[in-house]
């Protein structure tokens, strides 16, 4: 039976402006309240895990500290294409609505969390997974429901303006969970149930179906192969960044590695099932369209070289510069995350301008110069001294928020008119599973490297370090010996990691000026700074190659792109599309300026 295909009511051009800016208005608040939700709990961990009387440093409680900062993201990375191709298919409103719905009731579920240890943690976890598959349903359509609001000569402002509140509300998480968590840890959730109801509210009042929809039978199987397959992937990436017995981290465990191939196992015959079947879930045939998939490659990697930055950068100010410039650690959490606005506000200050340049002028230009400024931005931290005057570190973070906001923009609208409108859904969602999965990736990867510096000098300048200031050597050896990531995570979370790993008597059995030593703010900053130097070197060293990378996929788009649709060439559906499709079964037709 041949699929149905629903026309649009009118080309974009013909819609009344004011719809344009309450779809822009409303996705962006979807998009914002989706990614702060992503970040907010970074900064609020150690007071969520005083609340529920849970200690995260017990070597056991790890996963319940990697999952609740790691579930939300695996789980919309998972879903958002097969959220993307229901919206294609029963329409992108209806199934962002839905989203809307879902994130709220989850947001409130997390706010009555009456459990505490880890039967408290799994609450959370459970929530925060159901939270995601709201966020997953809200990513999956937004782009697309901007994409058919706005005529090709104006997307890239809007998605522009959409997209950097994406990544802008990662760092505004921070600021407010900072905020928030101190005052009731309850509060970091509960303040997005007022938003989400307005937005249900104002969604299903405002927005309206106008895209191109494809009744189409869903491809179970292609659905659960790539679930679990990419859901595998992820949970041996996060496993292998865990200690594995005797070993600094999990690469060589069976389990790990079991998952790994599983998943890489299931990938590779999801990829064959879509080869074969009639209505498969992920468009192959859209990747020849070179400007999409070459814009989805360069969006892969530039998340790959960003993702995990703002845990190494979160990681350099509370463990070292925060506490050597006088904070305690209590409040390095809070504080980090505004001394990294100026990240923030270079993505918010370049990306609309960007996106409405680009609409004018040559996005591959706007594109591929971010990605390269990304680099030589991300040379200039690399030579930063760990102890660095804050002018040059926030000048450096502008720069690179203004450079990879000059990236997004460009590069996502270039994206997105590169569709057929019928597959707007299902493409984006491809490509907003590349770049979420690449988060989780380079969180993988930028821990090992830095956990493998680490590794190689901290111990014995931890055991050297502890013995001078009168601690046994036997508990000396034995806590240099605890494994790095124990470190980095108590870092992480605000706590002072040397009154963490000594424990309460060790340091009771000291003198007086030892104890205040080892617990001061400058033992641990100053025992820390060269293993973390080596460590961070590495990682930016990686993130350099990515951006360069993605600088050249970037560039082999070939100049502005954008679907027939844009041109005149017939909808979906139509007599006329109809009997052009033996010639161009792909749909890949378009016009290049």
């Amino acid at each position: 039976m041949a699929a149905a295909a629903v026309a649009p009511a009118g080309p974009e051009s013909s819609r009344p402006d004011g719809y344009r800016w309450i779809a822009l208005s409303n996705t962006t608040v979807a998009v914002l309240l989706a990614t702060i939700d992503g970040s907010i709990m970074l900064i609020a961990m150690p007071d969520i895990f005083r609340g529920i009387r849970l200690n995260p440093l017990v070597p056991g409680n790890s996963f319940y500290l990697l999952w609740m900062i790691l579930g939300y993201l695996v789980v919309s990375s998972v879903l958002v294409v097969s959220l993307g191709r229901l919206g294609d298919m029963f329409g992108r409103v209806r199934m962002y609505n839905v989203g809307f719905v879902v994130y709220t009731v989850a947001s409130l579920l997390l706010t009555i969390d009456w459990m505490t240890g880890r039967a408290g943690a799994d609450w959370l976890i459970g929530m925060r997974i159901v939270q995601g598959i709201g966020g997953a349903f809200l990513m999956a359509n937004s782009v697309a429901i901007l994409t058919d609001a706005f005529p090709a000569n104006q997307r890239g402002l809007a998605l522009g303006i959409n997209n950097i509140a994406g990544i802008s509300g990662n760092f505004i998480g921070l600021v407010l969970g900072g905020i928030l968590a101190p005052i009731d840890w309850r509060l970091v959730f509960l303040v997005s149930v007022p938003f989400g109801l307005f937005g249900t509210v104002w969604a299903y009042l405002k927005l309206r179906d106008s895209g191109v929809r494809r009744r189409e039978p869903v491809d179970w199987w292609g659905n659960v192969s790539f679930a679990v397959g990419l859901t595998l992937l992820m949970v041996g990436i996060t496993g292998g960044i865990q200690p594995y017995r005797s070993h600094t981290m999990g690469w060589t465990s069976p389990r790990v590695l079991a998952e790994i191939a599983a998943g890489a196992l299931c990938l590779c015959g999801f990829a064959a099932w879509q080869v074969r079947s009639s209505h498969p879930m992920f468009r192959l045939a859209l990747f020849r369209i070179r400007a999409y998939t070459c814009g989805v490659l360069a969006s892969f990697l530039s998340a790959v070289a960003r993702g995990g930055l703002m845990f190494m950068m979160i990681i350099w100010l509370q463990g070292i510069w925060l506490p050597l410039h006088g904070f305690s650690f209590a409040i390095t959490p809070l504080w980090a995350g505004i001394y990294m606005l100026p990240l923030s506000a270079g993505f918010v200050l370049a990306g609309p301008a960007s996106g409405y340049l680009s609409d004018r002028f040559d996005a591959r230009l706007f594109a591929t110069t971010g990605l390269l400024v990304s680099a030589a931005a991300f040379v200039l931290l690399d030579v930063l001294p760990v102890n660095f005057a804050y002018p040059a570190f926030a000048g450096t973070l502008l720069l690179v928020g203004l450079s990879m906001g000059a990236f997004a923009s460009p590069n996502r609208a270039s994206v997105m008119n590169s569709l057929p409108p019928e597959h707007r859904g299902a493409g984006g969602g491809m490509s907003a599973t590349f770049q979420n999965s690449a988060q989780v990736l380079s969180l993988g990867v930028f821990f090992s490297l830095m956990i493998a510096g680490l590794a190689a000098t901290l111990p014995a300048t931890m055991s050297a370090g502890l013995a001078a200031h009168g601690v046994p050597a036997a508990v000396a050896a034995g806590v240099a010996h605890l494994p790095p990531v124990s470190v980095l995570f108590a870092a992480f979370l605000g706590y002072n990691p040397i009154q963490q790993l000594l424990g309460p008597q060790v340091i009771a059995g000291l003198t007086k000026a030892n104890a205040a030593a080892l617990t001061g703010r400058a033992f641990f900053p100053s025992l820390i700074s060269a293993p973390f130097r080596a460590g961070l070197h590495e990682a930016l060293l990686f993130a350099i190659a990515a951006c360069l990378l993605a600088a050249v996929a970037s560039w082999s788009m070939g100049r502005r792109y954008v679907h027939g649709e844009a041109a005149g060439v017939p909808s979906e559906g139509s007599p006329e599309a109809r009997r052009g499709r033996a010639a161009d079964p792909t749909g890949a037709r378009g016009v290049a300026d």
